[in-house]
């Protein structure tokens, strides 16, 4: 399903705190989730600021959305961290 290196995980755990086994269940969830949804995306992103405790500003979390709903999110995910 998903074809992501250990690597990846360690990196993204290493800055996150959270686990392989929680990105891998958030991954399917969004993958049956409608992310041009500005709601959805909203309960999303908190649902990350949430896990990472972080807390999202809603100046950021409009940024975010609109990056997502005009296609400004790169394609390499792995270039995030």
């Amino acid at each position: 399903m998903f074809n992501f290196s250990d690597n990846f995980f360690n990196k993204v755990e290493k800055k996150t705190n959270v686990g392989k086994k929680t990105i891998l269940e958030l991954a399917e969830k969004l993958q049956k989730t409608d992310l041009k949804n500005e709601t959805t995306l909203r309960e999303v992103i908190q649902q990350l600021g949430q896990m990472t405790g972080k807390e999202v500003s809603k100046e950021k979390e409009d940024k975010i959305i609109n990056a997502v709903v005009n296609d400004q999110v790169p394609k390499d995910i792995d270039k995030f961290f």
